[in-house]
């Protein structure tokens, strides 16, 4: 029997105990290897400390080995006799929360860590927003530190009862709350014996049972092209095909398809996958397609079905976090990268900014900083064939980007058109 795979995003606030957490979950499900665990015990040793630091597992960089914080996205690969995983730690300080969007963009499961003695913080409400506007399906709240507070119930209750009450109003649609303590394993891996009060899930049984996302496949049918093949040689002179990843649904051959922004249409006549011809593809392969008109195409172009192909538009409202240290302003001449296309864009307008304390909105701040949640209006030198984030994740989002330096300013979630 096949065994799934679930892709989750862990995040919280600055010694929160997230690498700490993370790493307990690798050692104690017998996720790491000798050598590893070696390692970290002799760093630990070098350091003074009689025990290994667990949160090494996944601090892995030098900068991150010293300061003692996590600033970049560490990506893990484990598995139990009944999942696969692949774990990606975000870091936790604010200047980084720009990494969680990287991190749990993909996440069908976000574990949000809080401090049994501070509670929710604002950094906790930034993670449960971006969480909600990433559209992730499940949270875990893991009130860490228990062994802090003498494993009390109530320093657990307070926490998750104010958490829920915000995850709730941001439309999050399933949150679980766990109480543990990364430092000594209770109820990671294992059940809690000080917490008898406790009786639901450790957070690797949540895991492990949480419903993963639906079929392969699931979604209308979406391929970015990302290079147009046209073999040079006598054998393959006919030869055209359009190569890229599927980025959700299935494809058949004979499927009849319409090719945007362009508009114009044909059929499926071919799906190529590692060399051999195949009738049906489906996402996440990365096939090439033949058409069976000559049309054409050229990279950043979509193929999509004729029935349930995206809007085309010039005019995009979206939901985004501000990533980059110069503010993005009204006004402002960007690049707007969607999947494999690279438009000139201006944004028109910046209609609001969250407020994360009680989630009310700013009108016309005018600008966003880093880190900023907001709306932003964008007009494109060209159209786009772009789906609503929340009926397609990886074809309704988009990232705004510096034209002078390519650096990202901004990661958006397409919410309807300007």
């Amino acid at each position: 029997m096949s065994i799934d795979t679930l892709r989750f995003a862990t995040a919280g606030s600055v010694d929160d105990g997230k690498s700490t957490l993370v790493g307990r979950l690798l050692h104690d499900s017998k996720s790491v290897l000798a050598d590893q665990l070696e390692a970290v015990a002799h760093v630990s040793r070098d350091r003074g400390q009689e025990t290994p630091d667990l949160a090494l597992l996944t601090d892995g960089l030098r900068a991150e080995r010293e300061q003692g914080i996590t600033i970049d996205v560490a990506y893990r690969y484990f598995a139990t006799p009944r999942r696969r995983f692949i774990l990606a730690d975000t870091p936790g300080h604010v200047q980084y929360t720009r990494n969680m969007v990287t991190g749990a963009s993909t996440a069908e499961l976000t574990v949000i860590l809080v401090d049994a003695r501070n509670g929710v913080v604002e950094q906790t409400r930034r993670h449960a927003a971006l969480a909600a506007l990433l559209r992730v399906p499940h949270v875990v709240l893991a009130v860490n530190k228990m062994d802090l507070v003498d494993y009390a119930e109530p320093a657990f209750e307070a926490p998750a009862k104010e958490f829920t009450a915000y995850a709730d109003e941001l439309g999050i649609p399933e949150i679980t709350s766990i109480p543990v303590s990364a430092l000594t394993g209770d109820n990671v891996v294992e059940p809690s014996a000080t917490m008898d009060w406790y009786d639901g899930p450790t957070v690797l049984q949540h895991l492990e049972s949480v419903a993963v996302g639906g079929r392969p496949g699931e979604g209308p049918a979406r391929l970015p092209v990302q290079y147009v093949i046209r073999p040079r040689s006598a054998e393959h002179r006919d030869y055209r095909g359009y190569a890229g990843q599927i980025t959700s649904g299935i494809i058949r051959v004979g499927d009849p398809v319409a090719v945007l922004p362009t508009g114009r249409t044909s059929t499926v006549e071919a799906i190529d996958l590692l060399g051999e011809p195949v009738d049906t593809a489906w996402a996440p392969q990365s096939v090439t397609l033949r058409l069976r008109d000559d049309i054409d195409i050229s990279r950043g172009d979509l193929i999509a079905p004729t029935g349930t192909a995206p809007t085309v538009t010039r005019n995009v409202a979206a939901v985004v976090c501000h990533v980059a240290d110069q503010p993005l302003t009204v006004g402002q001449r960007v690049l707007l990268k969607h999947t494999s296309r690279t438009v000139k864009a201006v944004v028109d307008a910046i209609p609001s900014r969250l407020t994360l304390d009680d989630l009310s909105q700013h009108a016309d701040p005018g600008q966003l900083t880093a880190n900023d949640i907001g709306r932003v209006v964008v007009r494109t030198a060209e159209p786009l064939a772009l789906d609503l984030y929340a009926e397609c994740r990886r074809t309704g989002s988009f990232l705004l980007i510096d034209p002078v330096d390519g650096g990202t300013l901004t990661a958006c979630m397409a919410d309807g058109t300007g």
